[in-house]
């Protein structure tokens, strides 16, 4: 089972359930204040420093089937080439968690994204599916990854997707289009948007 959520509503769920054993995987230097272990490629060992930080090694994670209550991956998957074996894995070491995904929107208005990000994603309300494809850059950038996280803190639904997972995570990946996207530019739209009211007006 999965379905869209909120982050304040997880935050809630983890406060009210402090002796879980919360994993924050793939976090960075941002992990989650009730993550009770913190596991990353990269050595954060001395920005961790007092709490249970794991190096990842290798893609199988290196935990134990059933280890935590609750496993954050958060802005992780649309950088993984591998997305099925890796959500398989976290499903094996625990039975609950929450997924954060930048939506195609966010993905693609940040210039960061454009080499980083192999995956993006949309949900299905109805069937309870998160779709996964690979990447399209449609628009052109024009934020940064600073940028967005303040325009974000307003229109966080057009930027971020939000899921809670129980049991299975029902998901599907599409095979990749061969018709190619045409790169539409900021100033395109805004030349797009300006023409069509200039035929309006000419009309009116």
């Amino acid at each position: 089972m999965i379905n869209r959520t909120s982050l304040k509503k997880i935050e809630k769920k983890l406060n009210e359930n402090k002796n879980w054993k919360v994993l924050d995987i793939g976090c960075g230097y941002t992990a989650n204040k009730f993550a009770t272990t913190i596991a990353d490629v990269l050595d954060l060992q001395e920005f961790y420093k007092g709490k249970n930080f794991v190096k990842i090694e290798n893609k199988k994670l290196p935990f134990e089937d059933n280890t935590f209550d609750f496993v954050i991956a958060s802005h992780v998957i649309e950088h993984i080439e591998d997305i099925s074996f890796f959500l398989k894995e976290i499903q094996r070491i625990s039975n609950k968690g929450y997924i954060e995904l930048p939506t195609r929107l966010g993905d693609n208005l940040v210039f960061e994204n454009q080499k980083e990000h192999l995956w993006w994603f949309t949900f299905d309300d109805q069937n309870k599916i998160l779709i996964a494809e690979k990447k399209k850059q449609i628009l052109e950038p024009f934020m940064s990854v600073a940028t967005a996280k303040q325009v974000s803190d307003n229109f966080r639904e057009s930027f971020v997707l939000e899921l809670y997972w129980e049991n299975n995570i029902e998901y599907n990946i599409k095979s990749e289009e061969d018709k190619k996207n045409e790169q539409l530019t900021f100033f395109t739209i805004i030349r797009k948007f300006f023409s069509k009211k200039l035929r309006r007006l000419i009309k009116g």
